[in-house]
C-alpha cells in the first residue's frame, strides 16, 4: 500500500475518547485561536489574571502526554498549541493531530495520518494546526509532510468531501514539475474566509530542489483557486531578475516559516526564504524576486500588493525565518497599522502595512563583490536605520571567544584561511563566515507586540556559521558542492563568538529604540566557573500578556522563563525536564488563565518527550 492511501484509508485512526468535554464558553479573544495567537500573528494575550507580582505562584496545572515520543530516531515538537471554544488542538512528535480539553488536558480525540505505516523514519515537524468554520461546519488543517489533512474539529475524522478523502496532495498543481522533488510543509497553514493558504516548498540544494509557490485552496473542496509564482514566470513581474532564463530550474523561494493574515484589508503577507542553492548563485545572476521578500497578497486570488526585498541575491541563507507580525504601532503622533518581519541579520524592519514603504529610512549600500568564480553579487544591499540589530552583525576578531584561553585558541585555529568581515562578505570557495548564522539573529519563533506599551519583543541568537566548497564531481546538476557547513564552536561544543549568546529585547515602536535588552538565557556550569552569564541559544519564540509579563521557552538550558515587560527583570523560572523548543501560548478557560508549551526536547541534548505542559495560579 503506498503512503498516501494509509492517508485515505486512516479514517478509522480517528480515536474518540469518552469523557469530558471541552471547557465552559469563554471569549474567543480571549483564548489563543491562531498558531501566533491572532491572524495577525502578535503572539499577545489580552488575559491578565498573571501578573509579576503573583508569577512565582504559578504551578504544573496538568499535563497531557501524547504517547509518541521517540529517542531512536529522536523526535521533538516545534508546536504551538491553538485553543478554540475551549478546546485545544496539537500536532504531536509523530505530527498524529490531537484535540484536548484545555481546562483539564483531557483527551478528547486523537488522528493518527500514519496509522498502518511500518516506518520507524521520523515524521519530520509541525508548528501547530489551524482552525477554520462556516456555521456548523468546523474543521481543523494540518500539514503532514507533503499532504494537507482536514479534520472535523468536533469528532477528528477525515472531510471526505475535502480533496481525496480528507487528504489533499500539495506536489499536485504546482505548475512545476515535481518529480524527484522534495516538498513539505512545516508551519501551519492560514484561512481567509473560505480560502485556505499554503506556503511550504522544496530544500535548498544544491541539488535541484522545488520552489516555493503559495496557493490559495477552496477551504470545502480542496480545489485550487489561486497560485503566486515565487520564482515568476515570463509576463510576470519580477522574470527579468533571473537571468539566461533561470527561473526555468531555480528553486526555493519559500515560505517555509508561516503566514499571518490582515482580515480587515483580505491580505496575507509572508516572508520568502533564498533561492536554492543557498551559498552559490551564479547559475541564477540577477536580484531573484521573490527571493527573500516580504509579500503582501489578496487572500482571495493572490494578486500581488506589494513586495519588498530585504536581500538581492542570497548567497548567506538569509530566508526571511518568521511570520510578519501585523501591528498597530504608535509612531510620531500617529497610529500606523504596520508590518514588522523579523530577519536572521538581527534586524526588525517596519513597513506602513497598505504600501511596504519602511517606516524608518533605509540606504542601499555597496557592497565587496565575490571572487568565487561564476559569481556575481548585487551590488548593494539595503541596511534599515532603525530600530538597531539585536544581534552582532559581521565578524571581528576581537569577538573570538575568551571563556577560557583554550576555547580561544581552538577557534583562532579553526579560523585561519575563512574569510570573515562585515555582514554580507562575499561568498569564498576555501570557506566565509556568516554571522549571524543561519539560526539568525530571530528565528521562526518571530516577535510579539504588547498593543499597551507600544513594544515589540524578540529573542536573538549570537551564533555563527562556516561555508566551504570544492568543485561538484563530474556529471552532478550543480557546480560546487559543500565541504563545510558548519557551527563555530569552540572546544567544548559552546558558541565560539564571546558572550552573550541569546538576548530578550524590547523594542520602543514610537521611537524605533531599545526600551530594554537582557541576556536570554545561561549555562549552569559556566556561572559556577565564574563565567558571567552568557545567554543560550534558542528555538521557537516570546509571547507576551495584557498582565505585564513576557515568556519565553525554548533556550538551550531548558529553562522556562517570564520577564517583566516594563523592565526585562526576570519575574520567574522553571526548569523543564524536557527542553520547550517550541512557543507557548496563554489563554483563559474556566475563567482562569493558562500557559502551555510543548516541552518534548529532542535536540540540543535534550531528551525526547511527549508532554505538553500547563502552568495556572
Amino acid at each position: 500500500m503506498k503512503r498516501r492511501d494509509f492517508l485515505i484509508h486512516s479514517a478509522a485512526a480517528a480515536t474518540l475518547i469518552p469523557g469530558p468535554r471541552a471547557a465552559a464558553a469563554t471569549p474567543r479573544e480571549r483564548e489563543w485561536n491562531w498558531y501566533a495567537g491572532d491572524a495577525q500573528a502578535t503572539r499577545y494575550s489580552p488575559v491578565e489574571q498573571i501578573t509579576p507580582s503573583n508569577v512565582k505562584s504559578l504551578k504544573v496545572a496538568w499535563v497531557h502526554k501524547t504517547g509518541d515520543a521517540s529517542q531512536r530516531p529522536a523526535t521533538s515538537s516545534e508546536c504551538t498549541p491553538i485553543v478554540v471554544d475551549g478546546v485545544m488542538y496539537i500536532s504531536t512528535p509523530r505530527l498524529k493531530m490531537q484535540a484536548l480539553n484545555a481546562a483539564t488536558g483531557e483527551l478528547l480525540w486523537s488522528f493518527d495520518p500514519a496509522q498502518g505505516r511500518t516506518t520507524r523514519r521520523s515524521p519530520g515537524n509541525s508548528r501547530g494546526v489551524c482552525y477554520w468554520e462556516e456555521g456548523e461546519d468546523k474543521r481543523i488543517f494540518s500539514c503532514y509532510q507533503d499532504t494537507l489533512i482536514a479534520l472535523n474539529a468536533k469528532t477528528g475524522q477525515l472531510i471526505e468531501s475535502f480533496a481525496n478523502k480528507g487528504v489533499l496532495d500539495l506536489k499536485e498543481e504546482f505548475d512545476h514539475d515535481m518529480r524527484n522533488l522534495s516538498f513539505k510543509h512545516t508551519s501551519p497553514v492560514v484561512v481567509y474566509k473560505d480560502v485556505v493558504i499554503t506556503g511550504g516548498g522544496g530544500g535548498e540544494g544544491p541539488y535541484p530542489e522545488a520552489p516555493g509557490h503559495i496557493r490559495g485552496w477552496d477551504a470545502k473542496t480542496g480545489k485550487r483557486r489561486w497560485i503566486f509564482h515565487t520564482v515568476p514566470r515570463p509576463g510576470e513581474f519580477g522574470n527579468d531578475t533571473w537571468e539566461n532564463d533561470s527561473w526555468l530550474s531555480a528553486g526555493g523561494t519559500n515560505n517555509w516559516a508561516g503566514m499571518s493574515v490582515d482580515p480587515k484589508r483580505g491580505l496575507v503577507f509572508a516572508g520568502i526564504g533564498s533561492p536554492a542553492f543557498d551559498f552559490y548563485g551564479g547559475n541564477r545572476k540577477g536580484a531573484n524576486l521573490f527571493g527573500n521578500c516580504v509579500l503582501a497578497l489578496d487572500a482571495l486570488t493572490g494578486e500581488r500588493k506589494w513586495h519588498y526585498q530585504i536581500v538581492h541575491h542570497d548567497v548567506w541563507d538569509m530566508d526571511m525565518p518568521a511570520q510578519p507580525a501585523l501591528i498597530t504601532m504608535r509612531h510620531g503622533g500617529k497610529t500606523i497599522d504596520a508590518v514588522v518581519q523579523p530577519t536572521k541579520q538581527g534586524w526588525m524592519w517596519f513597513f506602513h502595512r497598505d504600501t511596504g514603504q519602511p517606516i524608518w529610512p533605509v540606504e542601499e549600500r555597496p557592497i565587496p563583490q565575490s571572487d568565487l568564480e561564476g559569481e556575481r553579487l548585487h551590488p548593494t544591499q539595503p541596511f534599515p536605520s532603525k530600530p538597531p540589530a539585536v544581534s552582532r552583525q559581521g565578524w571581528r576578531d576581537e569577538w573570538i571567544t575568551d571563556i577560557s584561553p583554550e576555547a580561544t585558541a581552538y577557534v583562532k585555529d579553526i579560523l585561519q584561511g575563512i574569510k570573515r568581515g562585515p555582514i554580507y562578505t562575499p561568498n569564498a570557495k576555501n570557506g566565509y563566515l556568516v554571522h549571524p548564522g543561519f539560526r539568525g539573529g530571530p528565528l521562526w519563533g518571530g516577535c510579539s507586540f504588547d498593543p499597551k506599551r507600544n513594544r515589540v519583543f524578540v529573542s536573538s541568537d549570537d551564533t555563527s556559521n562556516i561555508v566551504a566548497f570544492a568543485d561538484a564531481k563530474p556529471g552532478m546538476p550543480y557546480r560546487y558542492q559543500l565541504t563545510k557547513r558548519n557551527d563555530l564552536r569552540d572546544n567544548k561544543g559552546y558558541p565560539g563568538i564571546k558572550p552573550p549568546w541569546g538576548y530578550m529585547t524590547a523594542i520602543d515602536c514610537g521611537k524605533g529604540e531599545f526600551a530594554w535588552r537582557v541576556v536570554n538565557g545561561e549555562f549552569p556550569e559556566l556561572t559556577a566557573k565564574g563565567i558571567p552569564k552568557t545567554g543560550a541559544s534558542s528555538h521557537g519564540g516570546s509571547i507576551c500578556t495584557a498582565g505585564g509579563l513576557v515568556f519565553m521557552s525554548g533556550t538551550f538550558d531548558r529553562v522556562f522563563r517570564a520577564y517583566e515587560s516594563d523592565t526585562g527583570k526576570i519575574a520567574w523560572e522553571h526548569r523543564l525536564e524536557s527542553a520547550g523548543f517550541a512557543t507557548p501560548c496563554s489563554y483563559e478557560a474556566n475563567g482562569k488563565q493558562y500557559l502551555v508549551v510543548a516541552a518534548c526536547g529532542g535536540k540540543e541534548g535534550s531528551p525526547a518527550s511527549d508532554e505538553f505542559i500547563a502552568f495556572s495560579l
